[in-house]
């Protein structure tokens, strides 16, 4: 199960990444297309808004302070799908019917985001279980420093 866990989660948070990575790569086009939705300060959103993803991507993949990384994601997907994915204003049946998916997705990633918020911390094979106290005494000479009297 740890094995599918640590495969579930690079592909979570990798999916936020590479697409929070692709928001640097494409401003352009991305700021073009907050802006169509009427994005305030579009070139400003599509930057931070790459920054949050990546971030909170990074943080799923490594298990360092994973509810804070899946926070920004939620951050991120709760305005986004709300602002970008209106599909019940659209008129257009394909295009009604592409951003209802996008729209459906997004609510599935939230969903998963919030589950993933309840497991408990530190994650199998993460950062955060790598740093523990066991890890961070002192050797000398072979002997652990902690049995030696204070």
């Amino acid at each position: 199960m740890r094995t599918l866990f640590v495969i579930g989660r690079a592909l979570f948070g990798g999916f936020f990444a590479y697409n929070g990575i692709n928001h640097f790569l494409q401003v352009q086009s991305m700021k073009q297309y907050a802006e169509s939705k009427g994005v305030p300060q579009p070139d400003a959103a599509v930057r931070a808004s790459g920054a949050m993803l990546v971030a909170g991507g990074a943080s799923v993949i490594a298990g360092l302070n994973p509810r804070v990384g899946l926070a920004m994601l939620v951050g991120f997907l709760v305005p986004t799908t709300i602002q970008m994915h209106r599909f019940w204003e659209i008129e257009d049946p394909a295009q009604r019917t592409s951003e209802m998916v996008q729209f459906s997705k997004n609510i599935a990633l939230i969903g998963a985001a919030l589950a993933l918020m309840q497991v408990n911390q530190p994650w199998p094979s993460s950062v955060d279980s790598a740093r523990t106290e066991e890890e961070m005494f002192v050797r000398l000479g072979g002997r652990d420093l902690r049995a030696l009297p204070a």
